[in-house]
Formats: C-alpha cells, structure tokens, sequence
C-alpha cells in the first residue's frame, strides 16, 4: 500500500521501506540529521500511514467511554486525549488519540499496523454509533520542532494558532483547503498534526517552499522511532500489544480506574503485576533491539528488551526493557546482544528527553 504522497517521497529521494505493508520513507538526508533538524529546528513527516475512523452519533460519547481506559466524558469541543484500549483481560487492543469535535461526532487516530483489527473492535463495541473508515478521505501529516508554530502561522488563516494547547485542535484553512490542525505528535518536540483532504497532495511542497526559511525538512520513519524512544514514546508492537497491560507500562495515568466500567476495567484492578518496562542505558557502544534477553545481577534471565537504539541527542544507546518489579533505578543488568553480554544501567524513567517548556 501507498499514501497520496508516495510520488513525492520518492521525488525527494527517500529510502522506501515495507512498513506493516505500507511502502513509506525511512529517511531522505540520514536518519541522524533529520532527527537533529527535528530537536532544533522543524521537519514535515507524512503519516497518512495512521488509520482514521471517525464515530457518530448520540450514543458516540458512551461507546468510547466503554472502549477507552481513559475518560472520554472530560473532553471538551476541540480537545483530544490519549487512551489505550484493551481487551477484556486487560491486554492492549491498540493505543490511540481520541479527538472530540463534538458531543455526537469524534475522530480516532489509531496505528497502521492496527487498522482491521481496531475496527472490527470499536464497531462490534460501539452499538448503535456510526463508525466510519476515514483514512482514505484525508492525508495526516505532522510539522514538528521547536519551529513548528511559526511554519503554521505562515500557512493557515487561523489567528491564534499559537495559543493552542497540547491536545487541542482546530477546524481551519491551510493552502484554501478546510483542515483539522491539532497540537499534537509523536516525537517529544512542539508540533502540529494537519487532517486534509487525500486529494490536496500539494500540501506537502507548499509547506517546504513556505518554511524553508525555518530549515524545515522531510523526515521518515527512522528519525520517527529514534524521537519518540527519547521521548519515551510506546510503539505498538514493539513496547506494547495484547500481552501486554497499561499497568506494566508507563500508561498508568491513562487508566481512570474511577470511572463506572470500561472494557478490561475488571482484569486490570485484580491483576497482580510482576514485571514494569523501564528504561535502560547501555554503558558500551552497542545497539540494543527488540527481542535482546535482559538478565540480572545473579545471571537469571529477568525480562527482554522492547525497543532501543542509539540516541543522537544524547549520544548514548538506550531504549526500554521489561524487569522484575523489584528492579530500582541505578541497578546494573546485562543485555544479550549478538550472544555477548553488555552492561546496562536501569533509569528512573523511560523518558530521555525532555524538551524546554515541557
């Protein structure tokens, strides 16, 4: 499969790659520059790739609700808010942004690779609401970095753009074309996400032209991932997925334990957890990956690493990894890497990154 913006991936001379069978960039100028230009300055990331459903009707509000481990009932007109949703034994159907336009219409952005699944799941639980596939209807890119309002203050009529809120969105006009504009992304910097028509593919070259003055860039999935993991960012798949809770994670907050009954509710409040994904630093030049065995200090195999990669921000190879709960900060284990092992130090948190003013 391939987004509207296929042709103009390959035009700027991207590195394409098999992505949960979507034909998408990995990089144009390098993986490392593009994530630096991402830190400290703008980048442009095609994420049409995402699926998008959106569920209407006077029943909409009750059927997330019940689908969501976080509380839809808070959101406001214009506003969006992070959730899992899970299973009924508390494993993780998908992650995913809940945007509320209004008490009977919202907008789910959910992962590619989960795109079937997740809407077999929300229609078989969302009863009388209208839910549809609107993932072919429009393009979703993402203007990310520290310049990324003043890009999207050169591009759209809407007058206080830069008084949006993280999580808040807007219904304006980008290049004549009506569009949602929202504060949100997926890589630890300020950012928008843009919702377009498909058909306004030239969207993409306009936003280059406009913001070269900012240095902006086109960016692909591999400065995607080795952003969102110094953010400490899940990824489904690699981090979390139906054996998985959003107790044993770092998604905890996302979970309102206090709400009347969500689907998983009962799983996860009588679960007892023995393992917790931390976040690790490697303490020699090597990469960790998916898979790689973790074992403790007494050489008992304690968990596996989830994702990893070597951090240009910081110029340290870290990533995540599940551990026994009784794991500290500061405590050494050891990753098995290429049938050798190599020290690594548990930290407090599996966020590496934190940008100024966040």
């Amino acid at each position: 499969m391939k987004t509207p913006l296929y042709d103009f991936h390959k035009s700027y001379g991207a590195k394409m790659v098999d992505f949960h069978g979507w034909e998408m960039p990995l990089q144009y100028s390098g993986i490392i520059d593009e994530h630096i230009n991402t830190r400290s300055a703008v980048s442009i990331f095609d994420v049409s790739h995402m699926g998008r459903f959106e569920v209407r009707g006077s029943s909409a509000l009750d059927c997330l609700q019940i689908l969501a481990t976080n509380d839809v009932a808070r959101l406001r007109d214009y506003t969006a808010l992070y959730s899992p949703i899970c299973y009924y034994d508390g494993g993780i159907v998908d992650d995913l942004i809940i945007y509320r336009i209004s008490k009977e219409k919202f907008l789910l952005v959910v992962n590619a690779s989960n795109r079937e699944k997740d809407l077999e799941w929300i229609i078989e639980h969302c009863g009388s609401a209208n839910v549809e596939n609107a993932s072919d209807k429009t393009l979703l890119l993402a203007v990310q970095g520290p310049l990324a309002a003043r890009v999207m203050e050169k591009v759209t009529t809407h007058k206080n753009l830069d008084r949006l809120k993280p999580f808040e969105f807007v219904i304006t006009d980008i290049f004549g074309a009506e569009s949602i504009i929202s504060r949100t992304g997926y890589t630890g910097e300020d950012g928008f996400e843009i919702f377009v028509d498909s058909t306004r593919t030239d969207i993409w070259d306009k936003l280059i032209e406009v913001a070269s003055k900012f240095k902006i860039k086109p960016a692909g999935l591999g400065a995607r991932d080795t952003l969102r993991i110094e953010a400490g960012l899940m990824l489904y798949g690699n981090d979390i997925d139906e054996n998985v809770t959003p107790f044993e994670v770092p998604l905890k907050w996302a979970v309102k334990v206090e709400k009347p009954d969500f689907i998983g509710k009962k799983a996860l409040t009588s679960r007892i957890i023995d393992r917790k994904l931390v976040g690790f630093e490697l303490l020699e030049k090597r990469i960790a990956r998916h898979g790689n065995e973790v074992f403790l200090k007494n050489g008992q195999r304690g968990g596996f690493v989830t994702s990893g990669t070597f951090s240009p921000t910081l110029k340290k190879s870290v990533g995540f990894c599940f551990v026994p709960t009784y794991i500290s900060p500061g405590e050494s284990v050891e990753l098995s890497i290429g049938g050798k092992l190599y020290g690594a130090k548990v930290k407090n948190s599996t966020r590496f990154y934190k940008r100024i003013g966040n």
